[in-house]
């Protein structure tokens, strides 16, 4: 056996760990100091310190846009969760059901009323919008551009909720990021039937002043839920029902 063969039937044999401790000292102990998000901003993070302590939930994902990529939803499915993630990119739930099969994976298009949007695919999927105006906002910025379009149709999320959740079951959390049409998904909600313990929507660019003065806010303020935490683009809003997520003895 030559050199080379030999030095990879070695490396193929070494626990990787111990690769990285003599390519990076460091890198190990780095690794056993950090934690591990999924999310764009740590959205994941922030949640899982909410929900402390409990095993098992049911979360809901609006934009769903791939099963690990920028998820705020897979940290939990690893712990033990599951739920509904929909998304309204034809061909997408194909990931999802191999990746996370004991989810449920829709792929559908939400909106408050039910029409026939035409839909703004980018070469970068975490973009794709309903949005007409920020389509062309995006198109050319840096290297984005739109490289299709579909006719979609869509439906309330009430009547997916309807369908998957007969039984009334309680919505841990809420997570919707469907670039620029936040506040469609809100209001096709059954806010009498589902009210979920969190929400995590996307708002993007905004200040803390500007939140509590947005629609967004506003309307979910109305419904019960008040501003707990935010990130760069994510605001987190708590029923107020709800305390003992964030009031720790």
């Amino acid at each position: 056996m030559g050199f080379n063969k030999l030095k990879e039937l070695i490396l193929k044999l070494t626990p990787q760990k111990i690769i990285n401790l003599y390519q990076d000292p460091l890198k190990s102990f780095q690794e056993d100091y950090s934690t591990l998000s999924y999310s764009q901003e740590g959205e994941d993070l922030i949640l899982k310190r909410l929900f402390e302590g409990q095993k098992n939930g049911f979360y809901v994902d609006v934009g769903a846009h791939h099963p690990k990529r920028f998820s705020n939803t897979f940290l939990f499915y690893k712990r033990g969760w599951r739920g509904i993630n929909i998304d309204a990119m034809p061909g997408s739930m194909k990931k999802f059901k191999v990746v996370r099969p004991e989810d449920i994976n829709i792929e559908a298009a939400i909106s408050d009323n039910d029409e026939l949007l035409k839909y703004y695919i980018f070469n970068e999927p975490a973009l794709n919008t309903f949005s007409s105006e920020l389509a062309k906002k995006k198109n050319g910025y840096k290297s984005f551009k739109i490289i299709s379009e579909e006719e979609i149709n869509t439906t309330r999320l009430e009547n997916i909720l309807d369908t998957f959740l007969k039984d009334g079951s309680q919505i841990d959390f809420l997570t919707i990021d469907v670039e620029s049409f936040e506040m469609k998904v809100l209001k096709s909600n059954n806010w009498e039937r589902y009210k979920p313990k969190v929400i995590v929507v996307e708002k993007t660019n905004s200040t803390i002043t500007e939140v509590l003065n947005s629609e967004l806010y506003n309307f979910l303020y109305k419904k019960n839920y008040q501003l707990f935490a935010k990130s760069f683009n994510s605001l987190f809003l708590v029923l107020k029902t709800e305390k003992a997520l964030y009031v720790r003895k």
